[in-house]
């Protein structure tokens, strides 16, 4: 949550049509309470009201719904799909509840490698002075590499109880951002951050290949490749068992709070919990903006997978061949014959098969784990009577937006181009499983990015998808 986007990305972000805004230097922001009365730019929000009808667009039909936790918008894009969410329509006169993100050191690891919670009597007060200040609720990060650090399957609760409780005693909300993803890379030379689970990276430690791997071999421990996900190599469990035994666990555990403190919970899908490759590195010096990213998927598990995919399509060259001319981290779009158009590019019979494969691991990979935790939830919300909305979050990458084959989006693994709308298949695995959509960078306008790199973060919130579910916001200089 405190990493917000990401990539490149020091801007607010909006979730479920609620504000979210980084803590200052460490600290909580009260600048938030004056939203309503300094903004820069004055937009409208979807706010929770009844269902709108569909209609045609382009000659395919849009549906909108209403939300069904009453505070959050959820949008399909297919009337086919079998959504349990619903849309809402703008309303100007009803109040955003405005959440304050924890600040990014709010946890850390005391000499004996237990975590804790850092500055506690600070935190108290800050609590306090936020409820006094009119914020609704505080966005809070709950860590795989915290919870289940030491052993596989066992769950540590004990810091997240403590401080659940502090936030409920203030008489604040609560949004969660379960994280599968590590934010170690944030502090590289100065020590901090958390890890994956300590038994995770001691199979790293043997297998390399249980985490991404670009074409040069190197690895990036701040999340589990998208290859193991079906494969039992963590102690006999796939990586989305270890996924779901948490979110179970966390669900047990915070159950009473299920409506009432807890309102939204965020899924980690990938690197800063975003779904989306790691295709653009922070911190350790090979990837700076605003360079195009490398392709992550040179792994053995995913090889394995592209093969077997190319075998079955009747082409088993394109599962043992490089992807040629993709350039590197820090490549422009011209420099790269791929991006551009032309033989063996993007629009080659190859280009299209490669960026539909690598896509559409990244969809599979939401739709596994949005299906166990939509069903976690629906399962304790039957029982308990209570609703909590489900977030996901997406990369917001808009830089080379402007070329035809918007390649920073292709190495991220959103197949997204000038003549293919990459973002709608994800729109629809959200519905289906009742997810509210999380983007960041709502805030930024085109004359705010550097021309000459074609930006256009107003160009991705054009987008169908986009237009009709998201809410541009208002902003605090």
């Amino acid at each position: 949550m405190a990493e917000i986007g990401g990539i490149g990305c020091g801007c607010r972000g909006v979730s479920g049509g609620n504000f979210f805004f980084h803590p200052v230097g460490g600290r909580f922001s009260l600048k938030t309470c004056f939203l309503q009365q300094r903004t820069r730019r004055n937009r409208n929000f979807f706010r929770n009201l009844s269902i709108a009808p569909s209609f045609k667009r382009g000659g395919r039909l849009i549906t909108k719904w209403s939300s069904v936790a009453g505070n959050s918008p959820i949008f399909s894009m297919d009337a086919g799909e079998k959504s349990r969410s619903f849309v809402l329509v703008s309303s100007r006169h009803k109040k955003v509840p405005v959440y304050v993100m924890m600040p990014i050191d709010t946890f850390g690891i005391d000499s004996s490698g237990c975590p804790i919670i850092k500055r506690l009597k600070a935190l108290t007060v800050s609590l306090k002075a936020l409820k006094l200040a009119g914020v609704h609720g505080v966005a809070v990060e709950v860590w795989w590499g915290i919870v289940e650090r030491f052993s596989p399957l066992e769950f540590k609760w004990s810091l997240y109880d403590e401080l659940f409780r502090l936030v409920s005693e203030a008489g604040l909300k609560l949004h969660v951002a379960l994280c599968f993803h590590s934010n170690m890379h944030l502090f590289r030379g100065k020590g901090g951050g958390v890890s994956l689970p300590l038994w995770i990276r001691e199979i790293g430690d043997v297998n390399k290949d249980i985490y991404y791997r670009d074409k040069n071999g190197f690895s990036n421990n701040d999340y589990l490749t998208l290859g193991v996900d079906q494969l039992p190599l963590f102690g006999g469990r796939t990586a989305v068992q270890c996924y779901e035994d948490f979110m179970l666990s966390f669900s047990k555990n915070f159950e009473p709070y299920f409506g009432n403190l807890i309102e939204e919970i965020s899924i980690g899908l990938g690197p800063s919990g975003e779904l989306r490759y790691p295709a653009h590195p922070l911190g350790d010096g090979r990837w700076t903006f605003p360079g195009i990213g490398e392709f992550q998927c040179h792994d053995k598990y995913m090889m394995e997978d592209l093969m077997a995919v190319a075998s079955r399509e009747g082409k088993p060259q394109w599962g043992s061949r490089d992807l040629p001319n993709a350039g590197c981290y820090n490549s422009f779009p011209s420099e790269v014959p791929f991006f551009e158009e032309g033989h063996d590019s993007f629009l080659s019979d190859y280009g299209r098969f490669f960026l539909e494969w690598y896509s559409g691991k990244l969809i599979c990979h939401a739709d596994a784990i949005l299906a166990k935790a939509a069903d976690v939830l629906r399962r304790r919300q039957e029982e308990e009577k209570s609703s909590v909305m489900l977030v996901a979050k997406i990369g917001g990458i808009y830089w080379w937006y402007k070329t035809s084959s918007h390649p920073a989006e292709l190495t991220a693994g959103y197949y997204n181009t000038a003549l293919r709308d990459g973002y709608d298949p994800l729109a629809s695995v959200l519905s289906r499983h009742g997810a509210a959509l999380h983007i960041p960078c709502l805030d930024m306008a085109d004359s705010e990015t550097p021309e000459k790199y074609l930006c256009s973060p107003e160009g991705l919130l054009k987008q169908p998808v986009f237009t009709y579910c998201v809410a541009t916001l208002a902003t605090v200089p």
